[in-house]
């Protein structure tokens, strides 16, 4: 069984305590200071008034940066597979002239 531990993080100058697994601690304060930054750099950027609105642009922002990130390696993906498909067909070939 997990043992679970509570995690005081600091977002924005508030205070959360958070209740997580002992060995994700390290990983919870981490993407607290991520999210931290991105609301700190929203909130200079003073185009979003507001820590709710701010939160939620940083939300959105980190959901498109994640999206964006598995997009590219599926592409990638796609991509090495068809460098594969024909490097295969290259073999055959060369083969074929044996």
């Amino acid at each position: 069984m997990t043992q679970s531990q509570t995690v005081t993080v600091r977002i924005m100058d508030k205070d959360y305590h958070i209740a997580c697994p002992a060995q994700e601690s390290e990983n919870l304060e981490r993407a607290a200071e991520y999210l931290d930054k991105k609301m700190r750099g929203i909130r200079r950027s003073g185009k979003v008034i507001g820590a709710e609105r701010i939160a939620v642009m940083a939300a959105l922002n980190i959901t498109y940066e994640l999206h964006s990130k598995e997009h590219q390696e599926q592409s990638n993906q796609a991509h090495t597979e068809q460098v594969q498909g024909l490097l295969e067909r290259v073999q055959e070939s060369l083969e074929g002239t044996e």
